[in-house]
């Protein structure tokens, strides 16, 4: 994997020679955050050597470089998960790539179903901890010690510096936000009402099938990793209806605006 890694590095350098300070990962229905970075390359993920390919309707599968509040950003419009038959280390690698290339914040975004009775359908979620309900995890196998150390302390898998400052932010423009505890399961089904409750259960706020891996392999390198959720459906008893992808793309994009300028004045204050 770690040639794997440097032969897609050597490959963006040469193309873009883009030094990137933060990275971005867009979830369904959040690509708008791009038309925010002045873009001074952009790269299909199939021409990326041992890239994979998104295959989810709202995921572009684009590399995007630029420049978004003054900062050199990496973007990721489209991002890979475990439901769609990829292992875990594939799922992850373009994070080990953006540590590679030179980013020293990762950005996370996500649409999820909120299973906190609190919550409403569009609120916006910034993630405080997670827990994994995936089949598996990222650092399974050999410890590659060139990535980092073997065991992960994951008790601050998300930066409470980072979290602060984002609350200030979305207080002073007038948005309300949460903060909660995002659960990861396999997909690609939507949850029952009983497998809801379970994730509510075991201390959850949200669920989806995104971010935690990626966050797993953030911290694995030490990079200190912010995440926002959406919240595009319920999973609360007696406001649990029929959803389909559509209408959480559909949830997303309107919540979208309010999500992007709370991580454009962030990145603004890295």
């Amino acid at each position: 994997m770690l040639e794997q890694i440097k032969e897609t590095v050597n490959y963006i350098s040469n193309k873009t020679g883009f030094k990137p300070e933060v990275g971005i990962i867009l979830g369904s229905g959040l690509g708008g955050l791009v038309n925010e970075i002045k873009i001074e390359h952009q790269i299909s993920y199939e021409d990326i050597p041992h890239f994979p390919v998104s295959t989810v309707e709202g995921h572009s599968g684009r590399l995007i470089f630029g420049k978004l509040a003054g900062k050199k950003v990496i973007a990721m419009q489209g991002r890979f998960h475990y439901y769609e038959g990829y292992t875990m280390k594939e799922v992850t690698f373009p994070v080990r790539v953006m540590k590679f290339l030179g980013i020293k914040t990762l950005i996370l975004s996500n649409a999820s179903g909120g299973v906190n009775p609190d919550f409403e359908i569009g609120d916006i979620m910034i993630i405080n901890d997670q827990i994994n309900l995936l089949p598996s995890n990222p650092l399974i196998g050999i410890n590659i010690k060139e990535l980092g150390p073997r065991f992960v302390d994951m008790h601050d898998a998300y930066d409470k510096n980072l979290i602060n400052k984002a609350l200030k932010i979305a207080k002073k423009n007038g948005i309300n936000c949460k903060t909660g505890i995002y659960a990861a399961v396999s997909g690609p089904c939507f949850e029952t009402p009983s497998e809801y409750k379970y994730v509510r259960n075991v201390g959850a706020d949200t669920v989806g099938m995104s971010t935690v891996p990626e966050v797993m392999v953030a911290r694995h390198m030490d990079i200190p990793c912010f995440a926002v959720s959406i919240i595009t459906d319920l999973g609360v008893e007696g406001k649990i209806v029929e959803i389909s992808h559509n209408e959480v793309v559909e949830v997303a994009n309107r919540a979208e605006p309010k999500m992007t300028l709370i991580i454009k004045e962030l990145i603004a204050e890295l």
